[in-house]
Parts: structure tokens; sequence; C-alpha cells
């Protein structure tokens, strides 16, 4: 098989959330127990850091994992989706793993996953682990695909769980309360395994120190643990002064990951290093943790976070999709100083626009358009629900042609906005 070939079978014989949506969503264990079971289960072979949360689990697992890789340690790292290449999902030291890497481990269990039939995450976790165990990683930074409870990942007994934040997003699995969410994310805590949580808000913290307590697993909330004093952002980056609320202590430190949200994902990242440099056994300096953070983009290739795509007219997408994603996205466009502001936006059809659209600045125009995926809402649909709330523009029938539109119409002090799925974020990328 050539790796086109071996991505075709992955997308066209498994069922892929990125295509239909729920109906690919299996809960529960026993086809990821049957796939490791038959792998000689390599995730017991590995230690791992285990990151949930609606918004922020990819950056705190990026710059998670770049210290690691700065402090010496040979790092696995396995986070959804991938913008453009499926090896994006898969890394070590910040290198994707070889088109051979994917060839073989389908070659190599073909019967397998036809006698199991796994959904697409869960055959993407089995390849994961396999090929940490293989590669003899010393720590895999696991990320969940989605809740925590019920997903494939959650099979490993991490060093340290974390758990970034609470927020609506696939309520239809998770709950409709963010007391049901909390629940569903509290999931990955283990026992007698230190657990991390961004953020403290009344709604949810009872539920994780309940969780905690019942599993005998020390707590930390990063927001009592270190707080943002200061932040100055740079079109490729930002600095933040931070104060340690436990002994008062205060340090700058420099992120290669703009966006103003990534005050709260900072915070989560460096408590979670804490505990892996204390009851996680690991040795990793201040300066480690520095470097490791500065370059965690550059480390690791992470993308699709306030990313700058071009100068006059400014360009940035985001990957934020959710509720609370949009309203961060929101709040950074509102810091921007422009002349004209276009938004190229599109949705999934299963989005809840109710409760996203609210949040959008009613004096952009619009560009509305839709990814090349079944699950995209049509850009019609889409237009007609947008003008309910105040949102003007017009219909384009494709990602690269909404940008082409976008740019011909936009002046040098202009700023041009693409975002509302991570599937129109990657076809521009």
């Amino acid at each position: 098989m050539t790796y086109q070939q071996t991505l075709d079978f992955l997308y066209n014989s498994l069922p892929v959330f990125q295509h239909v949506g729920g109906s690919a969503y299996k809960a529960g264990f026993d086809n990821i127990v049957a796939l490791e079971e038959a792998l000689g289960n390599p995730h017991r072979k590995i230690r791992s850091v285990h990151v949930a949360g609606t918004n922020g689990k990819g950056s705190v697992s990026h710059m998670v994992a770049s210290t690691l890789t700065a402090a010496g340690y040979r790092t696995g790292l396995f986070t959804s989706p991938h913008l453009k290449d499926f090896r994006e999902r898969i890394r070590i030291d910040g290198r994707m793993i070889s088109e051979e890497e994917v060839i073989g481990f389908v070659e190599r269990n073909r019967g397998t996953i036809d006698r199991v039939q796994p959904s697409f995450f869960e055959i993407t976790t089995a390849i994961a682990f396999d090929c940490f165990a293989r590669h003899e990683v010393d720590v895999a930074v696991v990320e969940v695909g989605m809740g925590g409870r019920l997903d494939s990942t959650n099979i490993i007994r991490p060093l340290v769980s974390v758990i970034t934040n609470i927020g609506y997003d696939h309520t239809q699995f998770l709950g409709d309360t963010l007391e049901e969410i909390a629940g569903e994310k509290a999931g990955i805590i283990k026992e007698d395994t230190p657990v991390v949580v961004g953020e403290s808000r009344i709604e949810t913290q009872l539920v994780f120190i309940d969780k905690a307590k019942a599993s005998r697993a020390p707590i930390l909330f990063a927001d009592q643990t270190y707080r943002v004093l200061g932040q100055i952002s740079r079109p490729q980056g930002q600095s933040f002064e931070i104060e340690n609320r436990l002994d008062g202590s205060r340090f700058r430190i420099d992120s290669d990951l703009p966006g103003l949200y990534q005050r709260k994902n900072v915070l989560t990242a460096l408590t979670a290093l804490d505990v892996l440099n204390g009851a996680g056994g690991l040795s990793i300096s201040r300066e480690q943790v520095f470097r490791g953070i500065a370059t965690a983009a550059r480390t690791t290739g992470l993308m699709g976070r306030w990313q700058q795509l071009g100068e006059r007219p400014l360009v940035v997408c985001d990957t934020g999709h959710n509720e609370a994603g949009i309203t961060e996205v929101a709040a950074q466009l509102a810091a921007q100083h422009y002349r004209k502001l276009l938004i190229r936006v599109g949705f999934v059809e299963d989005k809840d626009l109710s409760k996203v659209l609210p949040l959008l600045p009613k004096d952009a125009y619009y560009f509305f358009t839709r990814a090349a995926i079944r699950r995209a809402l049509d850009e019609k649909e889409l237009a007609r629900r947008a003008g309910a709330y105040g949102l003007r523009g017009e219909c384009v029938g494709s990602v690269s042609e909404a940008l082409r539109l976008a740019r011909s119409q936009a002046g040098p002090e202009d700023l041009i906005f693409v975002g509302g799925s991570t599937y129109v974020v990657a076809e521009i990328i």
C-alpha cells in the first residue's frame, strides 16, 4: 500500500467524526482494549501526561511536550484533529512520524482492524501508542479526543491528569450543563494520580474536588497557583509577567504562541510541569521550562492558534469553534487595530449557532463559506441564520474563493479573519 492508499483505507473504511459527525463516536473501551491487546498493550509501556478540556488542551499539550523535549526527554505527542497531514497527530520530539510508520501499522494489523471495526479515532490512538512504545519514548503527552471518561485515550495511567477548562461543546454526548460536562472531563482523574485543573469556576470546581477526593488524587487549580500580572502581545508571540501565588515570586516567560487566550493555557502548562517535576518524578529546570514554552510552536509544529497568514492586509486564522473559543476570538478581534474587518467564516452543520453567532462582531463584512467536508453547513443557510443576529455579507461556495474575494476587497490597513471551523482553517493553511 502507498501512503495515500493507507489514508484512503482509514478514512473510507472507518467512521470518521470529521466526515459523519456523531455517528463516528464510539463511547467505551471495547475496541481500543481489543486493539491494544493484539498489539501487546503498548500503552502500558510508556509514561504519559493526559490532557482534557473544552478549549486549550491542544496548546497546553504542545507547551508541555516542547518543554519535555527541551529537558532532554524523548517525547511523544498525540493530538487531534490534524489540519493538513494525518501525521500531525503523532509526533516524537516535535517531528511527525514517517509515512512508512502509518503504512506499516495498517499492513501489520489489517486483520485485527477488520475484526474489531474500530472508529477512525480508536485506530489513530492505537497507532500512536504502538509508535511511542516501539520508539521507546520517555514520556507521551496524550490529548483527549472528546470528553474524557469514555474517550479511548482513557486507558492510560498518566503521571498527571490535566483538565484545561470547561465550556459548552459536544453537548449531545457530554451533557447540557457545565456540571455534567465537567463530570465527563473528570473521568480522566485516576487513583492516586495528581490532577491539574486550569480554571476554578463555581459551576465546576466541586465536581473536580469531589472526584479527586474519591480517587485520592492530589488536585491543583492552575489559576490558584499562578496568575498573569502583565501580557505583551506581538505578531509572532508574546511575553507574560507571572506571579507564583503560593510563594509570591515573579518571573517573565515568553511564548511563540500568539493569542490573548494563551494567558490561561500558560498557567495550566506551568502547573502541570511543576507536578511532573515533583510527584511525576521528572527533572525539569526553570530554564528548560522557559525554553520549552518559548519555542512550543517551532518545536511541535502547532498551527491554527491566532496564526498570521499575511500582511497588508493582515490575515489571521484561529481554530476556536465553540462558545468559549469564539468568545476568545471575539475578544482578540476587539483588541486589534484596523480600518475594516472582513471575516471569512464557516461552520459544521451540527454546531449550535445560537451560542456562537451572537458573539461575532456586527461591524464586520462576512464571507459565508463552507469547508469541503460532508458535515459542513451550507453557506446560504449559514448566511440566513447569521442575518438574524445582524451579521451581513455574501455567500461564497469555497474556502479558497472566499479568501480571494476578501483579499480583493481589502486595503492594506484592513484585517481579514478566517475561522468558525477547524476544517475551514485547515483548507487555508
